[in-house]
């Protein structure tokens, strides 16, 4: 019976679950993480064109074309034209690397707005799929329930059921109307708050912030160590005016390395250590929020877990009842049969509830949960 339970939690979930009902990300918070990444991969694009560019230069202006060593003379100074263009090798790692760091940025923002989503919707998380278990057991108990209090409300105008036997049923049958009704208001509050995808862990959210947020910081460092190089190639057009000149053109080599270079490994290191040690102990200023709700979700998921056995066996227990007495045919017999079924449906509501609850639980905990 569990079993079957599991898998109809299951099925409605990846084929039942009404869309109006459906669990999803908070706007305000998709939208904001959209923008920021917007923003930092459009700043990082415009920077990394910078870099990944030609320069183009050119200059106009007169040069000393007087006497050279040895009294030979060169004549007057004479108007000189240079354009050409000129590149940077080393920008194209500067380029790439301004790239990974704005998607790095965009990694952090995304999993820092998971994590807030899941301390808006704090203990509830995961109760979506238990609470669409729980009302698909009722939905197919209720007309049933029904059935049964409109024929004993028929028996008892015949005489052959009493009052009490009927108020017994009727307050079973509200206790399942009862249930059913906080379902859906429960279900309807969720619907409007943020859940996390199916499978996605709250501890795997703090890891990915924190890799992302390690991988912005590796990246500046590499700008700031690619800022000590250049190796530039230039060529282009060389006159000088009322010179003679074979071939007016001139191409260059050039690398520079800044000395300060040599110090910044040691600097870079130490930022690197202080990040990590900083977001260890803060991420986004709610790593004392994600702790508690994981303290909270844990303590949630061992309760649940014995609940759902002792309800299982309650349920195993009251179905080899019920086997029992629809052999027997006497009055007495029908009606506590009819009040099995009806404390039967509950617990089954129950143990479908818990069955996913227990398993949404464990997916957003991880293998650390039992």
């Amino acid at each position: 019976m569990r079993k079957t339970l599991t898998c109809g939690a299951l099925l409605c979930l990846a084929v039942r679950t009404p869309s109006a009902l459906a669990a999803s990300p908070d706007p305000q918070l998709e939208e904001r993480a959209e923008g920021y990444c917007e923003w930092v991969k459009g700043v990082g694009d415009a920077e990394a064109a910078l870099e990944l560019a030609p320069e183009v230069f050119g200059s106009f202006g007169v040069v000393n074309t007087g006497q050279a060593e040895g009294g030979t003379d060169l004549g007057k100074p004479k108007p000189r034209v240079t354009a050409g263009l000129s590149y940077d090798i080393v920008g194209l790692y500067r380029g790439r690397v301004i790239h990974r760091r704005a998607a790095a940025e965009c990694r952090r923002q995304q999993a820092l707005s998971s994590l807030q989503a899941a301390l808006r919707q704090g203990a509830g998380m995961g109760e979506a799929s238990a609470l669409e278990a729980r009302a698909q057991v009722l939905e197919e108990a209720l007309p049933r329930a029904e059935a049964l209090v409109t024929a004993l409300r028929s028996d008892l105008r015949e005489g052959r059921a009493t009052l009490e036997e009927l108020n017994a049923v009727q307050v079973r049958l509200d206790n399942l109307r009862s249930l059913s009704t906080d379902t859906a208001m429960a279900r309807e509050r969720l619907a409007a708050q943020p859940d996390l995808p199916r499978g996605q862990r709250l501890e795997s959210l703090l890891e990915e912030f924190r890799a992302a947020d390690d991988a912005v910081e590796a990246a500046s460092a590499g700008l700031r160590r690619a800022k000590g190089w250049e190796l530039s190639l230039r060529g282009g057009y060389d006159e000088v005016f009322d010179l003679d000149q074979d071939v007016p053109l001139f191409g260059q080599v050039m690398l520079t390395y800044d000395l300060g270079h040599l110090w910044q490994g040691k600097a870079n290191a130490r930022a690197r250590d202080g990040r990590r040690r900083a977001t260890k102990n803060d991420v986004g200023g709610m790593d004392q929020q994600v702790t508690e709700l994981l303290t909270e979700l844990r303590a949630r998921h061992r309760t649940e877990e014995a609940r759902l056995r002792e309800v299982s066996a309650l349920v195993t227990d009251l179905e080899g009842q019920l086997r029992e007495v629809e052999t027997l045919q006497t009055r007495e017999v029908r009606r506590f049969r009819d009040y099995l079924l009806l404390e039967l449906a509950r617990l089954r509501a129950e143990q479908a509830y818990l069955t996913a609850h227990v398993e949404s639980l464990a997916s957003l905990l991880g293998p650390a949960a039992p």
